[in-house]
């Protein structure tokens, strides 16, 4: 189904937090809040973002430990080096190379996770208003076409200081 965006803009954060009470009570809980300053997580009561950031640099350091094991064992056995009966695999050499691998397997990982689970780069950006940026705050709810009046019904009970809707693409 088809649903356009609808920005609510707020001057207080008391009547964005009313507005946002109200889209609960009516059954519309996937919200998003637009502020130009940091509030904690869930002020506003919007619904609680699900991430798997933490398995990403665990992933990460697996690999980068076993290609790190493979490339030192792989090259010491590849060109075997015998130097006073000591064996072909050398661990202590190994165990350095293979810290190091692990190490940059989970950097890399870690930076990578940070862009997917960060939703980056979005494809679609949504509606936004300049005046966020100097306080007013933001609710922007996408909902089926038929539902647009009572949201921005909604916002204005809830003393939005501007509606704005999502224009209808072709």
């Amino acid at each position: 189904m088809a649903g356009r965006s609808i920005l609510g803009l707020f001057k207080e954060v008391d009547e964005a937090v009313e507005a946002a009470d109200k889209l609960k009570e009516n059954g519309i809980d996937d919200f998003e809040v637009l502020t130009g300053s940091p509030y904690p997580e869930g002020a506003f009561g919007e619904k609680v973002s699900n991430h798997r950031l933490y398995v990403w640099p665990l992933v990460g350091a697996a690999l980068g430990f076993s290609i790190a094991i493979l490339v030192t064992a792989g090259t010491q056995l590849a060109y075997p080096v015998v130097t006073g009966g000591k064996p072909i695999l050398a661990l202590p050499p190994m165990f350095i190379i293979a810290y190091e691998g692990t190490m940059l397997g989970a950097i890399l990982s870690t930076i990578i996770g940070v862009i997917f689970e960060s939703r980056l780069p979005k494809a679609k950006l949504g509606l936004y208003d300049t005046r966020i940026t100097e306080g007013y705050i933001g609710l922007s709810v996408v909902v089926p076409d038929g539902n647009t009046d009572r949201v921005d019904a909604l916002f204005k009970a809830a003393n939005a200081a501007d509606v704005k809707l999502e224009p209808v693409s072709a």
